[in-house]
């Protein structure tokens, strides 16, 4: 072809009106330098997604039950994880004769509350009696054995004892500690006196936000030294009641689902 045909032919392919194309298919044209492909089936020419993606994370159980009716299907799976606290649902997952992407997925990821970290940060720690009555204080809502008004009234006698040399503890039948101190205060040297503190207590806890509470027992921690009374506590078994809350939550879970919950995590 002459340069002067070829000039002819590319004056009307230019000068041809716009073909109108349909969204939703894909086109192939001959052209002089080959075939060119315009392709109509993505999102940005249909307004439609081709599939469902992305990871939703909740924080609590009732979240994941509302995502989970408004998108699973028949072949949605659901996976706990008690090792890392979490509950996934691949909600695009295989059906037993088609893979599917697997990409849409809900994820579940338990946190933590505030009461439950500031009790678990401070288990077996030892604080000076200001700080540990001022612990207590700050967390009266927890303290269900003895009452909190009990509780409270303890912390107010370790702040009210900061000018005093504690010298021993002595455990009594009933089962509390009793401190005995001499005063060192320039009004009141050489004066004895004694506090009591019960060896144990029970606290009520939230392990994670929106799970149900649990009781705790808190064991009475101290030591007399040359720091003076250093008081704390030992929480008896934090990380099964940890467990046994996610493994509540996991079967909350469960009794709402018409899907088998699954041990282990998804691929």
């Amino acid at each position: 072809m002459t340069d002067n045909a070829q000039i002819i032919v590319d004056t009307t392919l230019r000068s041809a009106p716009p073909a109108e194309l349909e969204p939703g298919k894909v086109y192939a044209f001959h052209t002089p330098n080959g075939v060119h492909q315009v392709d109509l089936t993505g999102p940005d020419h249909t307004g439609v997604l081709s599939r469902k993606t992305g990871t939703t994370t909740v924080r609590d159980a009732q979240s994941f039950l509302t995502y989970w009716d408004k998108h699973h299907d028949d072949n949605s799976e659901v996976y706990a994880d008690s090792d890392r606290l979490t509950v996934t649902a691949v909600l695009d997952a295989h059906t037993p004769g088609t893979a599917r992407w697997g990409g849409h997925r809900l994820h579940l990821a338990l946190r933590e509350t505030t009461a439950w970290q500031q009790w678990t940060r401070n288990d077996g720690q030892l604080l000076d009696q200001e700080a540990f009555a001022e612990f207590l204080e700050d967390h009266l809502p927890e303290l269900l054995e003895p009452s909190a008004a009990d509780m409270l009234e303890i912390a107010q006698s370790f702040q009210a004892a900061q000018k005093v040399d504690f010298q021993s503890a002595t455990r009594l039948s009933s089962g509390q500690r009793q401190f005995q101190y001499v005063e060192t205060a320039t009004t009141k040297a050489g004066q004895k006196g004694q506090l009591t503190v019960p060896e144990q207590f029970t606290i009520g806890l939230v392990p994670f936000e929106g799970s149900e509470g649990y009781k705790l027992t808190a064991r009475l921690r101290y030591r007399i030294g040359q720091q003076g009374l250093r008081l704390g506590y030992k929480l008896e078994r934090p990380d099964e009641i940890r467990k046994t809350a996610f493994a509540d939550v996991v079967k909350a879970v469960g009794e709402q689902i018409d899907t088998t919950v699954m041990n282990g995590t998804a691929a």
